[in-house]
């Protein structure tokens, strides 16, 4: 007979495991994801124009072998992306003994190595992204063009910028032709998304309301 210290200990294991689930990235084969975090408190991540630049190189290292990006844009204190699963993407590997997802622990790395570098600058310690990054399957209806508009319109709807092509730290500027960015794989944007390359400017300014926006976080 099971003693009840130990039944409740093992509930209470149980529901620990079950969180910890819950928590994990899960990523499958050409779907499409939002993939975002912000910092924690809602304080900032970037402090100057070298942070943001430091921060792309990071996703170059840890992020684009395993996935194609299509857009993003990083903000004072948070940062968005879209990206392609495709089949680097759904890779598990042994690390610490523990079968993790590349992508995933991609993430981790990036965040915790840009947490490193940004505490030595500012002579901090501690936690500096929220703990869990979101990755929200917007595969479905049309939820990924209004995913890739939102994501390039950050910077105006935060009354930053009067124009998104004024932000230097997103995709916008390099899908408009103002940069020569390779950071995102804009060819297969444009076919996955349906884009218009005619009327990309004006569609980039179409008006996400709140509840289309809700839809893609």
């Amino acid at each position: 007979m099971v003693r009840p210290v130990e039944c409740h200990t093992s509930m209470v294991w149980h529901s620990f495991l079950c969180f910890l689930k819950r928590k994990v990235m899960e990523f499958q084969k050409n779907e499409l994801y939002h993939i975002y975090n912000r910092g924690n408190h809602k304080q900032r991540i970037f402090f100057n124009e070298g942070n943001y630049i430091y921060f792309l190189k990071k996703i170059r290292k840890f992020i684009t072998p395993h996935c194609e990006i299509l857009n993003y844009c990083l903000m004072p204190n948070h940062f968005h992306f879209l990206i392609y699963a495709d089949e680097r993407t759904i890779v598990n590997k042994i690390i610490g003994k523990q079968e993790k997802n590349v992508l995933s622990e991609g993430i981790r790395n990036l965040l915790h190595t840009y947490t490193k570098g940004i505490n030595k600058q500012n002579h901090l310690t501690g936690s500096l992204f929220q703990q869990n990054t979101r990755a929200k399957n917007v595969s479905g209806n049309n939820y990924k063009e209004i995913c890739f508009y939102y994501i390039h319109q950050n910077p105006l709807r935060a009354k930053l910028v009067n124009k998104m092509e004024d932000w230097h730290f997103s995709s916008f500027r390099d899908y408009i032709g103002k940069r020569d960015g390779n950071l995102c794989n804009m060819k297969l944007a444009f076919e996955i998304l349906d884009l218009n390359s005619k009327t990309f400017y004006a569609d980039s300014y179409r008006i996400i309301n709140n509840e289309e926006a809700q839809n893609v976080l």
